[in-house]
């Protein structure tokens, strides 16, 4: 099942994808969901309610009438984010003198690099980067598949993570990396307003099955800049699901981003930021398109 944030005639509601994406049934006017977090936390005991009203096309309206926004759009805490999660990237990274987090530049890490981007952080499709936001003129792309929690807890040895899996989701971990260079950590340089767009659909695990052969490219102004497959992953989805949740109780509606394949614009030599008029195009395979423009 695919799910949205949308706005219509003022009104922000929650819908599912239909009609490979050209309709959505409206979940919100049904009653079953307030806004994503809300559906996501009460999914098990709705989810029989909304496979109903998704076959009976109850309230259905053509998705091109309505604006998609970020599916959520106040995460409730800081997204959970991990650094040089390919092996090529980690290179790249390491040998653009950027990286200040590593001995020499360029070793790929021996644990998960975890750091986050406030909510604040967060757009929708078709919204724009603002990147005046980085003083420095420094703004780099990195597509990202992000990982959406569906259950509290913490994630003992005797759990298996991906039970925690509500579904994925799209984002853009877009970075100043300047600030990224100078604070010697992550935060300052990647929770900038407007440098997280996400979307465009949460599509639930049990409808996206195996997720490893999944395509991931990034395109900016057409040209393709980044491609890699999700199994390429140093540390894959369970391995950072269980990173975090071992010390930190996991809470429906978490985001985790799990890192970004080589192609990005500070691996470029000299580096290939991006700038006011540029269009980033971020593609998973089974999910969607997130694309933004950059002001």
């Amino acid at each position: 099942m695919k799910l949205v944030t949308f706005r219509s005639q003022g009104r922000d509601a929650v819908g599912a994808l239909v009609d490979d994406g050209k309709n959505i049934v409206d979940l919100t006017a049904a009653g079953l969901a307030v806004d994503m977090l809300d559906l996501i936390e009460n999914f098990a005991g709705r989810k029989a309610g909304i496979a109903a009203l998704v076959a009976s096309r109850a309230g259905v309206q053509a998705a091109d009438g309505v604006s998609i926004l970020a599916p959520i759009l106040a995460p409730h805490r800081n997204i959970f984010c991990v650094g040089k999660n390919y092996h090529e990237h980690a290179a790249e990274f390491g040998g653009s003198g950027f990286d200040s987090g590593s001995i020499g530049g360029a070793e790929v890490p021996d644990y998960p690099i975890i750091f986050s981007k406030p909510p604040s952080s967060v757009i929708g499709p078709g919204e724009a980067v603002v990147s005046a936001n980085d003083p420095y003129d420094s703004v780099d792309y990195e597509a990202e598949l992000a990982v959406i929690i569906g259950r509290k807890g913490r994630v003992s040895d005797a759990n298996d993570p991906m039970s925690f899996v509500f579904g994925y989701t799209i984002l853009n971990d877009v970075t100043s990396r300047e600030l990224q260079k100078r604070h010697k950590q992550w935060l300052l340089g990647k929770g900038i307003d407007t440098f997280a767009p996400m979307g465009p659909a949460i599509v639930t695990a049990e409808a996206l099955g195996d997720i490893s052969g999944l395509g991931i490219r990034t395109l900016v102004n057409g040209e393709l800049r980044q491609s890699a497959r999700i199994g390429d992953l140093i540390f894959d989805v369970p391995t950072l699901i269980r990173t975090i949740g071992r010390s930190i109780t996991l809470l429906p509606g978490d985001i985790i981003a799990t890192g970004t394949p080589a192609g990005v614009g500070i691996g470029f030599k000299p580096p290939r930021y991006l700038k006011a008029g540029d269009r980033v195009r971020v593609e998973v395979d089974s999910i969607g398109v997130l694309e933004n423009p950059v002001t």
